[in-house]
């Protein structure tokens, strides 16, 4: 039987955590904001493949609410890292709502100590490759360097990159990192191997499409580029097990816009992971 056939449970998990944003805090307002936009009645709970995911239905997934989390680092990345672990046993699958970039280093430490050779698709404006920022090495700058530093990720392919630094760009090539920078255009999804876990920081699109975030980045994506890039992986057919989207700031958000994007992202999402219709 495959990993398809087996329907493991999936659940959303809430991560409000932005202690180590390096600009603007307010991503651990995201949580609350997307599934107010997800239960508020604009849209339904259709997938664009036609999957209807309205739990009133008894679609096959559950909200297990939003973990309660300390400002010191070290015990909310443990709280995270084990909230995941518990979530994803025996073939269980998670999609969660940030928060900022760095939940995504516990989030992914619990994939790897499920699934071997693991490989990350990760969209975002930022590579997030700095082995520290502005002397912290837990800042939300910084998670994919933490995550390869371990060993533990077979590959690593970001999109829609449009600020490499130098530094960074010698931590890619250090890492082996495949960056598909946003300057390139239209780039289609390449050969991928399961298990895959999908990491969207909402910032990979263009402010126009998404004023909700902190670090606003002219020459992003479309949303349209995105669903059609998640829709790319979906063809693929790879397994994919996790995914999580982060950095939405509510408190810059305009007329709860970003939050739907989110909303969106998160049906989609948990399609992907492996809900279906009943």
């Amino acid at each position: 039987m495959s990993m398809r056939d087996s329907m493991p449970a999936v659940s959303l998990l809430g991560v409000p955590y932005d202690a180590h944003s390096s600009f603007l805090r307010g991503p651990a307002g995201a949580p609350a904001a997307v599934r107010a936009a997800l239960n508020g009645g604009s849209a339904n709970w259709c997938t664009e493949r036609g999957t209807d995911l309205d739990p009133a239905k008894g679609a096959a997934w559950r909200d297990i609410g939003d973990l309660n989390l300390p400002e010191e680092v070290e015990p909310a990345l443990t709280i995270i890292r084990e909230a995941a672990a518990d979530a994803i046993v025996d073939g269980g699958r998670l999609v969660s709502i940030g928060g900022d970039h760095l939940v995504t280093w516990p989030l992914v430490q619990a994939m790897t100590e499920e699934h071997d050779g693991l490989t990350l698709l990760h969209f975002d404006a930022h590579p997030d490759l700095y082995d520290e920022l502005d002397g912290d090495r837990y800042s939300h700058a910084c998670p994919f360097a933490r995550i390869m530093e371990e060993g533990k990720v077979a590959r690593l392919v970001q999109f829609g990159i449009r600020t490499m630094t130098p530094h960074q760009r010698a931590q890619a090539e250090r890492f082996g990192v495949e960056v598909h920078e946003a300057r390139e255009g239209v780039v289609s999804m390449p050969s991928i191997d399961d298990p895959v876990y999908v990491t969207i920081d909402i910032d990979v699109l263009d402010p126009a499409f998404a004023p909700g975030m902190s670090h606003h980045e002219p020459g992003g994506w479309s949303t349209r580029q995105l669903l059609d890039a998640l829709a790319a992986i979906a063809r693929s057919d790879a397994v994919v097990v996790g995914a999580d989207i982060v950095e939405i700031n509510p408190e810059r958000d305009i007329n709860g816009l970003t939050a739907m994007v989110g909303a969106k992202l998160v049906k989609e999402l948990l399609e992907l992971v492996g809900v279906s219709s009943s």
